[in-house]
């Protein structure tokens, strides 16, 4: 057990951030996988900016690696393109 007042604290903050940074991750790994459901191409073209602007943002909080948001993004890019 932490000994000091600040390390309590920290503890505190980092488990909030952390259940926060799993919201989250989880809310766009649904969107994610709702978004690969999906058989039409012209739904799929609609809804591809706001997922890749979420993925975006998650890479700004340091909540994604950059390069693992890259391959999410042209990955599903590629998906739309071939439906």
């Amino acid at each position: 057990m932490a000994n000091h007042k600040s390390s309590i604290k920290r503890i505190r903050t980092n488990d909030l951030k952390r259940l926060r940074n799993r919201y989250y991750a989880k809310t766009m790994r649904n969107a994610v996988r709702q978004f690969r459901a999906i058989t039409e191409k012209s739904e799929a073209s609609e809804k591809l900016p706001k997922l890749v602007s979420m993925i975006d943002k998650l890479v700004k909080k340091s909540i994604l690696h950059k390069n693992k948001a890259g391959n999410l993004k042209s990955k599903l890019t590629k998906l739309t393109n071939s439906l």
